[in-house]
């Protein structure tokens, strides 16, 4: 059986679907089940290959943000998807207003996922009504929910080996105690001051933690201004850590500071204690589900006066 799941998204939305993909697994467990995402994806299919056998990239689609069509490739990878003669196409890309007739043009032999209430609906018995409240997890578990497949909850996971440690401990050497501060997020309206990481950053030195910088190699400017407003000693790592890598930095940590981004989901996998700055987010959606373990903060002008006591609660339990 041949299955392509849709859902083309960043690494935390891709995070945020491990349970529904989980679902999918158990309850075709010898199926051959592709993702259809963007290029960054590749590394979240190769560390998910329990759920996941392969990869195919989306070159975008017209309505799709998160990547400027290359239209003439559209019509190539149209043709690829069509040959591999899929079984089920699986639109797991939010309400279906874009996504629906996209997915539909994979020509598999079924199509299910969900389509926006009141709007049009490809199949009764295939497609649910997006729900447009509950946290993402739970939200997309709805679909498999729907099909009668089994689900055991929405607890994220994120595998962390070996080699992740031990490529970590190449790059850092032995950290001691320490508390890692993610200051980037992929758009700007996203991200915290840099200012307020920073005295976060101060106020965690304070304690006794050293301070370690995430980050893609991208964000290494907001990091370098993290750093150069600190007062204390900063290791900044942004650029220099594989995605496994990242996942070993969080796991070995007293604790993250973050902006809603990918960390976020994976502290949240890991259960390692985090404090999450909204700024332009519904905590309500993208929040970790244990609201005791990860502290979430969110007001028109977040201050490092409304991030530190959750920081100081976090630390003291």
């Amino acid at each position: 059986m041949r299955i392509a799941i849709l859902r083309a998204l960043a690494l935390g939305d891709l995070l945020c679907a491990v349970p529904a993909l989980r679902s999918f697994r158990r309850a075709f467990p010898s199926a051959e089940i592709t993702l259809v995402g963007l290029p960054s994806a590749t590394a979240f299919v190769e560390r998910f290959g329990a759920y996941l056998d392969g990869f195919l990239e989306l070159p975008g689609y017209p309505g799709l943000p998160e990547r400027d069509p290359e239209i003439h490739a559209v019509p190539d990878f149209l043709r690829e998807v069509q040959a591999r003669e899929l079984d089920l196409v699986v639109q797991l890309h939010g309400s279906g207003d874009v996504t629906n007739p996209l997915a539909l043009l994979f020509g598999g032999g079924r199509t299910a996922g969900f389509y926006p209430d009141g709007g049009w609906c490809p199949d009764r018995e295939a497609f649910t009504a997006y729900p447009d409240r509950g946290p993402e997890p739970m939200r997309l578990l709805r679909l498999p929910e729907f099909l009668g497949l089994p689900v055991d909850g929405p607890q994220l996971e994120f595998p962390v080996g070996d080699e992740d440690r031990a490529e970590l401990a190449e790059v850092t050497g032995e950290l001691g105690d320490y508390a890692v501060l993610h200051p980037g997020a992929r758009l700007p309206s996203r991200r915290w001051s840099p200012a307020g990481f920073a005295a976060v950053g101060d106020a965690l030195a304070e304690r006794g933690l050293r301070v370690v910088l995430s980050g893609i190699e991208a964000e290494a400017p907001i990091t370098g201004e993290v750093a150069g407003a600190m007062r204390s000693p900063v290791l900044d790592l942004a650029g220099r850590t594989s995605l496994g890598a990242v996942g070993a930095l969080i796991e070995q940590a007293r604790l993250l500071v973050t902006n809603d981004t990918g960390v976020s989901h994976i502290a949240a996998a890991l259960r390692v204690p985090s404090v999450v700055v909204f700024t332009a987010t519904d905590p309500r959606r993208w929040a970790p589900l244990d609201g005791a373990l990860h502290r979430t903060v969110t007001a028109p002008v977040v201050r490092p006066e409304l991030v530190l006591p959750e920081v100081e609660r976090l630390l003291g339990e």
